[in-house]
């Protein structure tokens, strides 16, 4: 019964490279694609796209819009969980260790994703596009399965399976030091800014990072610390690709 079911399943696929596609989800996520559709789109770089508006091409950046979101809620949710008596502070530090371009990229190359991707010439000249395909994955994973499944695969397939957490506790990311070494190399003026906001039930810190006087990340939290770890999170996430 079963292996009539998977033989339906796979007879609806047009080509042996979507066969291989949805083989390898199987063997790396779990489980078989609904919409092969999505993960087809997962892998196709903007450098490909096919425009279908004046202003639209249909790539993977969209996907990898939400699935960037999913993957940081569902990581967030796993180390709520394990570290109970961990802070914010350290909680941001382990989700940035965990989802930074530099590591998702490593990931994708683990996980044989590069097969895939499909790009306009050589995939080494595209610095982000690896770690972009793995998100546009989850956003993928996310429209075919749902929140729970995605967060499933996220924490037991991805998190569980690729990841030392232990040495990433070790491990000294040193956000701030990274980005001020990267500052002064460039001759580039950066700045961290703080604000105390209070009202009449909270009081709450507002970190900005700024570069020539304009903001381009920020951080809140009930202590400067935690508010300048989030900012610097946040900006490290927008400039990852000129930083690391």
């Amino acid at each position: 019964m079963v292996i009539n079911y998977l033989s339906e399943l796979y007879r609806q696929y047009d080509s042996s490279d979507e066969k291989e596609m949805a083989y390898a989800i199987k063997n790396l996520l779990g489980f078989h694609p609904r919409n092969l559709d999505l993960y087809k789109l997962a892998f196709r770089h903007k450098s490909v796209a096919e425009e279908v508006t004046t202003k639209f091409k249909k790539s993977n950046e969209r996907l990898e819009y939400l699935g960037d979101a999913i993957l940081g809620a569902a990581t967030a949710h796993y180390l709520f969980l394990k570290y109970p008596f961990k802070d914010e502070g350290f909680l941001t530090e382990m989700r940035s260790k965990i989802v930074n371009r530099k590591s998702l990229n490593k990931l994708s190359q683990k996980m044989g994703l590069d097969k895939f991707i499909e790009v306009e010439g050589n995939l080494s000249t595209y610095t982000s596009a690896l770690g972009d395909c793995f998100e546009a994955l989850m956003g993928a994973v996310y429209l075919d399965q749902g929140f729970e499944m995605t967060k499933n695969v996220i924490i037991d397939r991805i998190i569980k399976i690729h990841f030392d957490l232990d040495t990433l506790v070790d491990q000294d990311l040193n956000i701030k030091n990274k980005i001020i070494q990267w500052a002064q190399k460039n001759k580039i003026n950066f700045l961290i800014d703080f604000e105390e906001i209070t009202n009449s039930s909270t009081k709450y810190f507002k970190c900005k990072i700024k570069i020539d006087d304009e903001t381009k990340a920020e951080g809140k939290a009930s202590s400067k610390k935690n508010a300048e770890l989030i900012a610097l999170e946040n900006f490290l996430n927008l400039y990852d690709d000129l930083i690391n």
